[in-house]
């Protein structure tokens, strides 16, 4: 046996120690495995099978009703030096934080059985992969992991090879929130969550793994692990532009991710194919572009919202081999959300009970589905590439119900970056807490960094050096609202315009007007054939209310003060820069 292999087993062993688990299974990723698995789920009440005729193959599960959201406020980054995590991570020194947990998970899988999970984050023989092993007492955790990842024989083959991995602990305790935390120890390559089986806190791979620890990965390797999705746009001429695009939860990435091209775009021969739609790894490659993966296998996305007319893609997705967490039941057995718009009506509640819209909603506002990506009808085979897809083009947007224009572009990477940092959104349900809060939220990566974001931004800014062919960068916003309180951008697969003139800015001939916060599409240079976008809608969504936006540079430069003397001198210049642009009198 390998002295990997050697030091795994020891560490399950320490563990079991620890937990004193009735049984240790070790998973392989099996057809057989997964169906013994999902039979003991359903005898036990853990999953629902639905109905088989409309949804094969296909369960909703039931968490605790105090147990449906990432919880920012109990997740650690634990780090020898407090700064090394920075403001934007709550710290807990490591031996503290190991001592507090590890008292946790002392005896919690009696009478349970002790899961070992071997996976790979990405294509199990791409070289931009990276792999870890979670040991969890919570069958759901394996289920899920098995679509969510490259999980099994295969992935602990290359563990063996590889000589390493990250280590993943999780015990769902007694989903009591009093004691639970989600703990992450980058210098140690290692994550331990307790107390929790939502998603984001118990599926380690997701973001645990492939955000907070792989950020720290990838900044001391030369990479970026983003909070984006990948998606491919290919033109009538038969050439594709990758695009990643980072959004905060619930804002929308997978509903771009799987975008289907309005009618006249798909007459001329336009076609979006889905990389994926939550985390993109990244790196330059040898001609100096950026070569990006999808480091996961499926789709943990959320549900309301999603219906023929927002996502086609996706609620064809979740027709067969799915698994449901936290939506409502029909009748007949059939998941039920709000927005679904299929002209069925909920029987019974996310939490098991007689729906009544007076108790509660039918679906929790983030109840999620887990699926594979390959039953998306929008799948692209490239997704398995090894080597990964070059990287035209790096988007940044929010929920900005004010003062952010439809789309603008950076002037240029340093630029880019500061629009990055800057970013600002409204909150979502992903996340326990109020509702619509702007916050900052740089690159969609506040809950999800796993250092500090001053040393972040410097990594970011290290990529523009010479022989770098970077990707443009971009901001837009499908958000912006009227005075009446209404969406004035119609959205969903009439943001293909959008993309179409950030290929058109990459490919050199979509033409721009020079603003003083970036490039935005000048008169006539984004397709508006057949939308009736009135004269508020116009100068709100093109335009830049120069007042407005000094304020936001203003309240900007507070925030990069935050950071303290490890924030990168060239964003506050560059922010001083903008400034000085929106005091002038020209547009520039």
């Amino acid at each position: 046996m390998s002295s990997t292999l050697d030091a795994l087993n020891r560490w399950v062993d320490d563990v079991a120690r620890l937990t004193r688990p009735a049984r240790i299974h070790w998973c392989d990723g099996s057809d057989a495995e997964n169906a013994a698995l999902v039979a003991q789920m359903e005898a036990d009440g853990t999953l629902v099978r639905l109905n088989e005729s409309t949804h094969p193959r296909s369960w909703l599960h039931r968490s605790h009703p105090e147990d449906v959201a990432r919880v920012e406020h109990l997740t650690f980054v634990c780090t020898p030096h407090q700064d090394d995590a920075g403001p934007n991570n709550h710290w807990m020194a490591p031996a503290e934080a190991h001592a507090r947990i590890d008292a946790l998970f002392e005896g919690c899988m009696e009478g349970r059985t002790l899961y070992v999970i071997p996976y790979c984050m990405g294509p199990i023989d791409s070289p931009l992969s990276r792999c870890g092993v979670e040991i969890t007492d919570s069958p759901y955790v394996v289920a899920n992991m098995r679509i969510m990842t490259r999980m099994g024989a295969a992935a602990l083959t290359r563990i063996e090879r590889e000589g390493t991995f990250v280590k993943g602990l999780h015990s769902t305790g007694e989903l009591d929130p009093e004691r639970r935390y989600i703990m992450h120890f980058p210098e140690e390559l290692t994550i331990k969550s307790y107390g929790s089986g939502y998603g984001g806190n118990a599926l380690l791979g997701k973001k645990c793994h492939a955000l907070r620890i792989a950020s720290h990965q990838a900044r001391r390797e030369g990479w970026l692990a983003e909070h984006m999705l990948i998606l491919g746009v290919e033109n009538p001429q038969g050439e594709t532009h990758y695009i990643a695009a980072a959004f905060p939860s619930a804002c929308g990435k997978t509903n771009l991710a799987m975008l289907i091209p309005p009618e006249g775009y798909r007459e001329a021969g336009w076609k979006v194919w889905t990389i994926g739609d939550d985390i993109c790894w990244m790196r330059p490659g040898e001609d100096g572009r950026f070569y990006a993966i999808n480091p996961e296998a499926g789709f943990f996305g959320v549900a309301p919202g999603t219906s023929a007319k927002s996502n086609p893609n996706a609620l064809a997705s979740v027709q067969s081999d799915t698994v449901f967490t936290n939506v409502g039941l029909t009748a007949d057995r059939q998941p039920w959300w709000e927005g679904i718009d299929n002209g069925q009506v909920p029987a019974i509640d996310w939490q098991g009970q007689p729906y009544d819209p007076a108790v509660r909603p039918a679906a929790h506002p983030n109840s999620r589905f887990t699926v594979s990506a390959m039953r998306c009808p929008s799948y692209s085979p490239m997704a398995e590439d090894p080597r990964g897809v070059p990287i035209s083009a790096i988007v940044f947007g929010g929920r900005r119900a004010s003062l952010v224009p439809l789309v603008f572009q950076a002037r240029d990477w340093t630029h880019g970056v500061l629009v990055g940092a800057s970013m600002g959104s409204e909150t979502t349900a992903a996340a326990t807490g109020a509702v619509g809060v702007m916050r900052r939220d740089p690159m969609a990566m506040k809950p999800f960094c796993g250092y500090n974001f001053a040393d972040y931004f410097a990594h970011w800014l290290s990529f523009d050096r010479p022989g770098a062919r970077l990707p443009a960068i971009f901001h837009v916003n499908w958000f912006r609202k009227g005075d009446d309180g209404k969406f004035l951008w119609p959205g969903f697969g009439d943001n293909l315009r959008v993309l179409e003139w950030i290929i058109g800015r990459v490919a050199g001939h979509a033409q721009a007007t020079e603003t003083p916060i970036g490039h935005l599409p000048a008169p006539g240079a984004l397709n508006l054939d057949g939308l009736s976008l009135d004269a508020e809608a116009m100068d709100k969504l093109f335009g830049v209310d120069r007042d407005g936006w000094r304020a936001e540079f203003d309240a900007i430069a507070g925030y990069l003060a935050d950071y303290g003397p490890r924030m990168p001198p060239q964003l506050e210049a560059e922010r001083q820069r903008t400034h000085s642009r929106l005091v002038g009198t020209g547009d520039t």
